[in-house]
């Protein structure tokens, strides 16, 4: 196992970041950490990379713990924070130089330098100092100096933010190239990055996982019914049929939550004849990634 928290809980004051939160990732695995804002997803990713101590719990990477073993935990993670932190006064070379001194390369430096610039696609503005540099290719850098003493995890907190299309296009086929031999945790707000990048999405809603499973089962397992009716229906009458665990209203339309397990839709016809109503339409309806994150942060 790459990394394993157990009931890891991070309170600062009064307020709860993480609550019980136990999780294991496998070595290879591209995983997409999202949540909302405030839901705790990069307090978890500073407790891995021993920026922050959990309050309770245990967390390892590699087998290393993180408070008692956070030298060899930071030899073997990769950090790009959100904040992108970077000497801006620096060249390039010069920035990248200074990282590989602080991971005590010694006479890998200049071919770990030389092999992060083609990998990151730094060449043609290598002769820069940082400051002079694109969103993106500052995030580049950011990614170099995670990747240049060759860890085996890699953590990235939002690292296309602010991107442009091109932008993010770019760095999102350096990530997927990156995590062909290393494992990596992804937090984003972009869904579309999530489908073509990860393999596993952890969903995290008010400091606790709410979701975990490949992307296409977290929208397939939250298939809905949508139907619509010639006549007014009262919500609270559609909410009594057996099997239906929520209704909302969208239009003229009513988008019907089953139960797990549980297909409504002969239940809903019988309701309905039973109750002298005309269903002008019904159809099952599979959320995307972005309405499955929708109802699964607000539900919770």
């Amino acid at each position: 196992m790459s990394i394993i928290t157990h009931n890891i809980t991070k309170v600062y004051g009064s307020q709860k970041a993480l609550h019980d939160v136990s999780l294991t990732i496998h070595r290879g695995e591209i995983v997409g950490l999202l949540g909302p804002n405030g839901a705790g997803k990069s307090t978890l990713m500073k407790i891995l990379t021993c920026v922050l101590p959990p309050t309770s719990g245990t967390a390892s990477v590699m087998g290393f713990d993180v408070q008692e073993q956070s030298i060899e935990v930071r030899r073997l993670v990769g950090y790009l924070p959100e904040s992108n932190a970077l000497y801006t006064d620096m060249y390039i070379r010069e920035f990248l130089a200074f990282v590989a001194g602080l991971h005590h390369l010694g006479s890998q430096t200049a071919s770990r330098i030389d092999e992060m610039i083609q990998l990151t696609g730094l060449e043609a503005e290598v002769h820069k100092k940082i400051r002079m540099l694109s969103k993106g290719y500052k995030q580049r850098v950011g990614i170099a100096q995670a990747l240049i003493h060759n860890p085996q995890v890699l953590i990235l907190d939002e690292p296309t933010s602010g991107l442009d299309p091109n932008q993010l296009i770019e760095i999102r086929n350096l990530i997927k190239n990156i995590g062909k031999d290393k494992t990596i945790i992804l937090s984003t707000h972009i869904m579309q990055e999530v489908e073509a990048l990860c393999n596993r999405v952890v969903i995290i809603n008010k400091g606790e996982i709410v979701a975990d499973d490949v992307p296409e089962n977290i929208s397939k397992t939250k298939d809905i019914i949508v139907v619509e009716f010639l006549q007014t229906v009262v919500v609270a009458a559609l909410k009594k049929i057996s099997g239906i665990k929520n209704v909302t209203q969208e239009g003229n339309s009513w988008l019907i939550e089953q139960k797990d397990g549980v297909d409504v839709r002969q239940n809903l016809t019988k309701w309905a004849v039973e109750n002298n109503l005309t269903i002008q339409s019904l159809k099952k309806k599979s959320l995307s990634m972005e309405e499955s994150f929708q109802k699964l942060t607000r539900s919770s």
